[in-house]
């Protein structure tokens, strides 16, 4: 009898320690890390944390100090049921800044380390967008949304006032852009303003740009000049062709107010991200060669401010840099960019251009410096993202934090793997295999065929709720993520490849690759398969339904571009399909045409599920009604799930569930 207990006791451990498949439901509910910043003496951290419900089972969103180094203990410093953002250390080390709208607008607050409340060093009438903090510790920059033309805040609340009382809704315009990703656009414009704090609360800032009818890139393409008496921005010149061409330049104008300064005007192509080295002898930046490409390579330029030398650092480096910050040393770059399928960290020496990798597992971001260390957050296939540090030649990574320890507990995540294959004119092609969690190889399981958008993006080895191939992991599916011609992090050539061959040479490595994983793993069921795919990947589900007809069981075609002569009228930023597509639909010798779905509709036959975002407008929801359309009257199995309240994406933690129910179910109908 003792023995039965025994063994019955065992029988429940090993039930209770059971792991089960990722759930959409249990994927809304996971733990977020963001908002880092180092402090001066890289001896601690400041994170914020969003808790997903599940353990803990709450919905903060706080502060977190963590001090780092053998001993790590964190502390958490918020209790607010504001979200606090755009984190930043003042220069002592003693207290930080962050945006929190804890009295009616997002407004700056203070909080001292050693204890105490938060305090409210600004009280503008206007919701601040944005801040930097100047090296004094005193003055701001700020990002605040403003009608052009105004110089003083008020100006602004006049503006809105007098808007308010008007009895029509008309919307009325002279230029593009007339709106940009899920809303319409008004007459207000994101500027550059400058303030300094003092005993009392801020009450008033300057613009900078008053005169401007244009946006600065955004605060984090801001930077104080060495001696804090000037700003360097990325913003385009004010101009009826802001619509159509992607020439941000970077402008320095003094705090004081005055002549803006264009600092790039030799170049026609955008450039980016100015920051300047801790010793105030270089200004780096980011900058592209080709105008009107939003994709080409981000090379890093260095403009010594003694010599006056301008060079741009590692030319031959075939990578696009994402983000970089100096080191301490003042002679080495540290750089993030997307590298064969990862996110990485490598290290670039200014005088010589050497390179160096320091980090390339998953998805590296949020990248802060330090003297002797790297931090920064990583997220991988069977993993959200978590804070990492390694050492700054990038010798001992270790994990900083487990924040969704207990929520992955209960989880088995799909192995799995990158594989290449030989594609499209003889050039190696890669992607990423997911196993299903429960993996038997003596079984044969459906596939999921997951295709990226962008279309130069990539499915690499990252934790994305919107396309999680884990979910269809979960499901029982393999799933296969083809990085094609166009993809990024393979080097510029790849990515520019998939301009002006939209459905050539994409289409035969997703057709190649297919036929590869297939072949070289016995227990995928090819003739069990449906493919998936938003943005550019709906538009080339459009395009397999005339020019791969009988390749899958099923399509969903999220979001995808069906017609494209009208999507060249009725999307936002011209710049893209005019680059990528040949000029305006006009120009007979563009591809709209040439590579139109809605050309080949005639040999559709696939049956598909059409989502689409009722407030998408880069691409507008007729694109998805245009499929749909087009698949009743030719009597395809069809079904089509509009969203009223989602633009591009389905960000919603509702919606996604069933955004995911309604493909799961699409897909089990064809493949099981």
């Amino acid at each position: 009898m003792k023995h039965l207990s025994l063994v019955a006791l065992a029988l429940f451990s090993a039930g209770a320690l059971a792991k089960g498949p990722l759930t959409v439901e249990h994927l809304n509910q996971h733990n977020k890390v963001g908002n880092l910043a180092l402090s001066p003496d890289g001896r601690a951290l400041v994170y914020s944390q969003t808790n997903g419900g599940f353990a803990p089972a709450d919905t903060s969103h706080d502060l977190y100090l963590m001090t780092l180094g053998d001993e790590r203990q964190v502390r958490r410093l918020t209790e607010n049921s504001s979200r606090e953002s755009a984190v930043q250390w003042h220069p002592d080390g003693k207290s930080i800044f962050f945006l929190a709208n804890r009295t009616g607008s997002p407004q700056l607050w203070q909080l001292a380390l050693d204890g105490g409340e938060a305090r409210q060093v600004t009280r503008l009438p206007l919701p601040i967008n944005g801040f930097k903090l100047a090296s004094d510790g005193k003055t701001l920059a700020l990002s605040l949304t403003v009608k052009p033309g105004c110089q003083t805040l008020q100006c602004t609340l006049d503006a809105k006032a007098k808007e308010a009382e008007r009895k029509d809704t008309a919307l009325a315009y002279d230029q593009l852009m007339v709106r940009h990703w899920d809303h319409w656009l008004d007459q207000y414009r994101e500027h550059l303003h400058v303030a300094v704090l003092g005993d009392a609360p801020v009450t008033d800032a300057k613009n900078l740009m008053a005169d401007w009818n244009t946006n600065i890139a955004g605060i984090s393409e801001v930077a104080f000049t060495p001696d804090n008496q000037q700003l360097v921005f990325s913003a385009k010149i004010p101009a009826n062709d802001q619509a159509w061409h992607t020439n941000f330049d970077l402008f320095q104008v003094s705090i004081n107010g005055g002549e803006k300064v264009n600092l790039t005007a030799d170049n026609p192509a955008w450039d980016a991200k100015p920051k300047f080295s801790n010793d105030g002898r270089f200004l780096a930046y980011l900058a592209m060669k080709k105008p009107g490409a939003e994709a080409d390579r981000f090379g890093l330029m260095l403009l010594d401010l003694i010599t006056g030398e301008k060079k741009e650092v590692a030319p031959n480096w075939d990578r696009s840099i994402s983000d970089f910050y100096f080191g301490l040393d003042n002679r080495t770059i540290y750089a993030t960019t997307q590298d064969l399928g990862q996110y990485s960290i490598y290290a670039i020496n200014t005088s010589f251009g050497d390179q160096i990798k320091l980090y390339g597992d998953g998805y590296a971001g949020n990248l802060q410096v330090g003297a002797d260390k790297l931090v920064f957050t990583n997220h991988r296939l069977n993993m959200p993202a978590e804070i990492f540090q390694t050492n700054a030649d990038g010798s001992q990574p270790q994990q900083l934090t487990q924040v969704n320890a207990k929520w992955a507990e209960g989880i088995q995540f799909g192995d799995f793997e990158q594989f290449s294959f030989k594609g499209a004119e003889d050039a190696t092609v890669y992607g990423y295999l997911v196993k299903p969690w429960n993996f038997e190889p003596n079984k044969k399981y459906p596939m999921a065929f997951l295709v990226h958008g962008g279309p130069q993006g990539s499915f690499g080895n990252m934790f994305n709720e919107r396309w999680n191939a884990q979910l269809y992991a979960a499901k029982g599916y393999a799933v296969v993520m083809v990085d094609f011609h166009g993809s990024t992090g393979y080097g510029q050539a790849f990515t520019d490849s998939i301009s002006r061959d939209w459905g050539g040479k994409p289409l035969v490595d997703l057709q190649k690759g297919f036929a590869h994983v297939v072949q070289a793993y016995p227990w995928i069921d090819g003739n069990r398969a449906c493919a998936l795919g938003a943005s550019y990947g709906g538009f080339m589900m459009n395009w397999i339904a005339g020019n791969w007809p009988d390749g899958f069981k099923c399509l969903v075609n999220h979001a995808g571009l069906y017609d494209m002569p009208s999507f060249y009228g009725s999307t936002e930023e011209l710049w893209f399909p005019e680059f990528d597509l040949g000029g305006p639909a006009w120009n007979p010798e563009s591809d709209y045409q040439k590579f139109n779905p809605a050309a080949h509709a005639d040999k559709w036959q696939t049956p598909m599920l059409v989502i689409h975002g009722l407030k998408d407008y880069r691409v507008p929801y007729v694109q998805g009604l245009g499929a749909f359309t087009n698949l009743q009257r030719k009597g395809i199995d069809s079904r089509l799930v509009i969203f009223p309240d989602e633009n591009h994406w389905i960000l919603k933690p509702d919606n996604r569930v069933r955004w995911y129910n309604e493909v799961f179910q699409w897909l089990d109908k064809y493949t099981r």
